[in-house]
């Protein structure tokens, strides 16, 4: 019996689910899914294949839609945000789809995924990036903030940039290992290049050396970086985050008049949705494109 105060996991269970779990992550390896990827998959299957034996489902093809809504009401009970409710569902569908693609369940089993609440995402106005960079004490943190404005880069693409991977003279940086490991090219300014290089004369660097270092010359952590930022946001009273940073790239990149195709091919999207999700506008451009676009005041003059 599996319990929250237990160190065990299905994993160390001698079972035909323990065989099923082991083969979906077996197959996540083979398709090079990041540790971090990895991670999430195993924390999430781990606690609803325990939930399911703790309900006496010791066999996949005694898994059905009413013991995944089950278990995810049991998050849903506890308060749970609905992003964070979504996500156990997102891990616990994929595992089902592979359950059924690789036989060891004759039917796939489907439920109906929990919905999103609609709700504003952070984005930064031009007044609040320019408050952010006063608060910079060092051209580092200001090449940080320029850098993921300018680009959209995410923050695993931030600490993953190499010296070589920039062209200071042309603009052009190599994202080698995106999202889904794709590769794409996103384009500096000439504002961002100049800090970048102010920065870079105070380094005694490589170019196989990481672009932006700690103070100890090493590359930044995950944790250290976002550890960066709350001190930003403390230090400006602006609410920084890496996620914030990128969609203020895309709602700044629309409002100079980039078009949605080529957001897509910098954010390293794969269809427009996505791109559009980030692409949330702040009302005082709603009131905008209404006062000069509207139908009544336009042509019921």
């Amino acid at each position: 019996m599996f319990s929250k105060n237990s160190s065990s996991t299905i994993e160390h269970q001698p079972s035909i689910m323990q065989d099923c779990y082991l083969d979906f992550m077996l197959s996540r390896q083979a398709m090079l899914c990041t540790p971090r990827t990895l991670k999430f998959y195993k924390d999430t299957l781990n606690k609803f294949l325990e939930w399911l034996e703790d309900d006496g489902i010791d066999e996949p093809v005694r898994i059905t839609p009413r013991h995944v809504r089950k278990f995810l009401s049991t998050y849903a009970d506890r308060g749970c945000k609905d992003s964070y409710i979504h996500t156990y569902a997102r891990s616990i569908r994929t595992f089902l789809r592979f359950l059924y693609q690789e036989e060891y369940i004759p039917e796939l089993v489907r439920f109906e995924m929990p919905r999103l609440g609609e709700m504003r995402l952070p984005v930064l106005s031009v007044d609040e990036i320019k408050q952010v960079l006063v608060a910079c004490s060092n051209p580092r943190d200001k090449a940080i903030i320029l850098l993921m404005v300018d680009t959209g880069l995410r923050r695993a693409e931030v600490i993953d940039l190499n010296w070589k991977d920039i062209d200071l003279k042309t603009g052009i940086c190599i994202v080698r290992r995106g999202k889904g490991k794709k590769s794409r090219s996103v384009i500096l300014g000439a504002i961002t290049r100049r800090v970048l290089l102010s920065y870079k004369r105070k380094l005694n660097i490589q170019e196989i050396d990481p672009v932006f270092q700690t103070n100890r010359a090493k590359r930044f952590t995950h944790s250290g970086f976002r550890s960066l930022l709350v001190r930003l946001s403390e230090r400006s009273e602006i609410r920084v985050s890496a996620h914030a940073l990128r969609r203020s790239f895309v709602v700044l990149s629309l409002k100079g008049g980039m078009s949605l195709a080529h957001i897509q091919a910098l954010m390293g999207h794969s269809t427009p949705k996505m791109t559009l999700h980030y692409a949330q506008l702040v009302d005082d451009d709603l009131v905008t494109a209404h006062q000069e676009h509207g139908p009544i005041d336009t042509f019921l003059k």
